[in-house]
């Protein structure tokens, strides 16, 4: 008698634990994984395994070396391009530079902000003066682009 009642649980226990609502595991487990990589041309791309899509920008480097953009050409949704492509142009008051593609895919999204505000490129080109959008085709192409350390080191 004495084991049953060392084994007992309060009845406050026992009520928390029904009243706790279950979470699946799945949720618990699910995360993206987040990857950005750098090309010697000054380009990067961040890549999202979850959607297998690549954000491509140039870099805060090529954006200052540029100097004040003044216009953006970007590439066609639905375009295919493989890496090294041109998909597109940079015009500042310095000079004008082409954009390649840095990995292999089909153009799903392009920053539409840039036609109207192509200075986006000089105050946030890693974030907000995104070019295009790339759903990847070769995701293992992320492997052979820089590191943000290598990239670092390649022109500093």
């Amino acid at each position: 008698m004495q084991s049953i009642l060392r084994g007992a649980r309060p009845a406050s226990v026992l009520r928390a634990q029904i009243a706790r609502p279950r979470v699946p595991r799945a949720v618990l487990l699910s995360r993206t994984l987040v990857t950005k990589r750098y090309t010697v041309e000054h380009e990067a791309v961040e890549y999202d395994d979850a959607t297998g899509l690549g954000m491509v920008c140039i870099t805060d480097h090529a954006q200052s070396s540029l100097g004040d953009v003044v216009f953006v050409e970007l590439p066609a949704v639905g375009t295919t391009v493989e890496k090294g492509d041109q998909i597109g142009a940079v015009e500042s008051v310095k000079a004008a530079s082409d954009i390649y593609a840095p990995v292999s895919g089909t153009i799903e999204a392009v920053n539409e902000e840039l036609s109207g505000q192509p200075g986006l490129l000089n105050k946030s080109p890693e974030e907000k003066g995104w070019l295009c959008k790339i759903k990847m085709s070769k995701p293992e192409e992320m492997e052979e682009l820089m590191t943000e350390e290598a990239y670092q080191d390649s022109w500093a």
